[in-house]
């Protein structure tokens, strides 16, 4: 959409949020899927390279019904089929396609992925395909036959494909494309690796035909012996019965269902979810055909002022941002064993808070951190130059954070839903970010908003707080970068601040690059010294903001990144980390490690 004006644009935001703020509709998903009876579809997928797209458009550029969805075969030794799967290469599932092979290293454009699979239908049943994320655009074909499309590469999707199985072998196609467009969400512009491909796990999921779809189980707000939610149940008669039961607080309610949704209220006591005591619950919902268990904390998560309140105590957030990348072999994560090397070296770290940036990281490290006790800052990549005059963009942007927050619901370690990072100040922008806030809020209000900003003025007691976005989140990020984007590292100590709102701040960003084992002079960049004095002087900087609740440095490893070409520096890796790739710890590392360590004894 272009040349749309800022007035239109508002009236449509607002008209949209009015709308979804009375009907607030989650995502279309199964809830949990790991209670479910799934079918992996991970290992060795067949892919074709095309850059061109010739296996989707003709040569007019017409989409056409040939394509390599179809998985055409020869017929006769005159058929002309110029592509076949059975004789490609091969990628794993999950991973991306850029660590796979050399020559998808900086490859942006579109690869066909295809898999058989057996089958063998079950009366009574429904089955989806599962995909728990795919960068950036998935269309997605079964048995030559299209079956959904969908945009985002950090959130995940499904398809009821009981109708389109047969009996015996299927074939799945799916055209990944993960080119960067100025329309998109993150847009052209972003610090961290377009990673292509089927970068999570994907699974055949089968239900019964009345099954539950979804729930929510958590406090009600403002309480603490009082556990609220819902049941939502597909295919079910008004009437029929859910079961809600906590065996270890020796409760259960039964509650019936009206238009597919039964909401329940448990009068309990449950010990609290926190840092020091990350304390799950088994929860088991029934009906008289299907049932889901899942592991839930309780816990609640205010403000007051520029404090933040865990179960209603004051609780500083000693933090770290992290991105989705292994560790070692570098690359998206694709196992539970290596997210837990990022979430130990944080423990390690001293840290009970993480950011994960800049997009909604995989279930699996959700559910891990969870159960170390981190609290959790979750993002959508609403970052740098987004068209915010743009419809397409802004209901780009609303869909991944309501499959974000659809998916995270259910647990106590997110208590923040992050709308943006570095944005831009405008009036656009403004509305746009503003009515993503509001989205949330009608998804879920138990929950704190925030966004992290780059934008300060200058006032009387120096860097001031004042971009117009601090009103809409009830915490506000600083991302702030004193001695490596601008000023020396001597001069951090000194930098005051003051905040145009009486509310939380959390200095989501600060730090600098070195490379590991590079040593030298405290002046000298990229050696680890110098991002050892930066660290010195802006934690002498934070410890004088009396309003900020937090921090989370960036960031806990080093990246890669294609805006970091410098050789023999960062050689494509964004070197702000603590620790390197290789998981070698740097001399900053261990000067956070004793402030935190610090803050505890006091």
């Amino acid at each position: 959409m272009k040349g749309i004006s800022n007035l239109t644009f508002i009236l449509f935001i607002f008209l949209s949020i009015t709308s979804t703020a009375q009907d607030a509709n989650y995502a279309n998903l199964l809830q949990n899927i790991d209670s479910r009876e799934k079918t992996s579809l991970n290992g060795k997928w067949d892919m074709i390279v095309d850059p061109l797209e010739n296996g989707f458009y003709n040569h007019r550029l017409q989409e056409y019904d040939k394509g390599y969805f179809r998985n055409a075969k020869m017929q006769s030794p005159s058929d002309l089929i110029e592509y076949d799967f059975d004789t490609s290469l091969q990628l794993d599932v999950p991973g991306d396609w850029n660590t796979q092979m050399d020559k998808l290293y900086y490859y942006e454009g579109t690869v066909w992925y295809k898999k058989d699979f057996d089958y063998t239908p079950t009366s009574n049943e429904l089955t989806y395909l599962y995909f728990e994320a795919v960068n950036y655009e998935a269309i997605v074909y079964l048995n030559g036959e299209k079956i959904g499309k969908h945009v985002g590469g950090y959130t995940p999707f499904q398809f009821d494909v009981t109708d389109k199985l047969v009996d015996g072998n299927n074939f799945v196609v799916v055209k990944v494309d993960n080119k960067r467009k100025k329309e998109n969400v993150p847009t052209v512009n972003q610090d961290w690796w377009n990673y292509g491909g089927i970068t999570r796990s994907v699974h055949l999921i089968s239900v019964p035909k009345t099954h539950i779809s979804d729930y929510y189980v958590q406090l009600e707000k403002g309480e603490t012996g009082k556990i609220k939610g819902w049941v939502a149940v597909e295919n079910a008669t008004n009437g029929d019965e859910v079961s809600i039961n906590i065996p270890e607080l020796k409760k259960t309610i039964k509650t019936k269902l009206n238009d597919g949704k039964a909401s329940f209220l448990i009068n309990a006591k449950p010990s609290l979810w926190s840092p020091t005591s990350p304390k799950l619950y088994e929860v088991v919902i029934n009906t008289k055909t299907d049932e889901v268990v899942d592991n839930i904390g309780f816990r609640t998560v205010t403000t007051d002022g520029s404090k933040i309140l865990v179960n209603g105590k004051e609780t500083f957030l000693k933090g770290i941002s992290i991105h989705e990348e292994a560790a070692f072999k570098t690359g998206r994560v694709i196992s539970v064993e290596e997210c837990k090397v990022l979430l130990n070296w944080a423990k390690e770290l001293g840290c009970n808070f993480l950011r994960l940036a800049h997009y909604p990281h995989s279930e699996a490290m959700v559910k891990e951190a969870e159960k170390m006790g981190f609290l959790i800052w979750s993002e959508i990549p609403v970052y740098w130059t987004i068209q915010f005059e743009n419809e397409d963009t802004y209901a780009n942007a609303e869909n991944q954070l309501t499959e974000m927050i659809s998916r995270d619901k259910n647990r106590a370690s997110v208590v923040l839903w992050s709308m943006a990072n570095e944005t831009p100040e405008s009036e656009p922008r403004l509305s746009f970010i503003s009515n993503l806030a509001e989205k949330a809020r009608s998804l879920d209000n138990s929950r704190l908003i925030t966004a992290a900003l780059d934008t300060q003025g200058k006032g009387d007691d120096g860097n001031l707080i004042e971009d117009p976005l601090g009103k809409v989140v009830d915490v506000i990020g600083i991302n702030n970068y004193c001695g490596w984007y601008y000023g020396d590292v001597d001069s951090c100590s000194s930098i005051k601040w003051a905040s145009a709102y009486n509310k939380p701040m959390i200095m989501s960003e600060i730090g600098g690059g070195a490379l590991y084992g590079k040593h030298g002079d405290k002046n000298e960049r990229w050696t680890e010294e110098y991002q050892d004095a930066l660290f010195k002087s802006n934690i002498e900087m934070m410890e004088n903001i009396e309003f900020m609740a937090g921090l989370s440095p960036w960031i806990l490893m080093d990246f890669r990144s294609s805006r970091r070409p410098l050789r023999r520096i960062q050689d494509d890796f964004n070197r702000k980390g603590l620790i390197s790739e290789q998981g070698m710890k740097k001399k900053a590392f261990y000067t956070l490690q004793e402030f935190y360590l610090d803050m505890d004894k006091k």
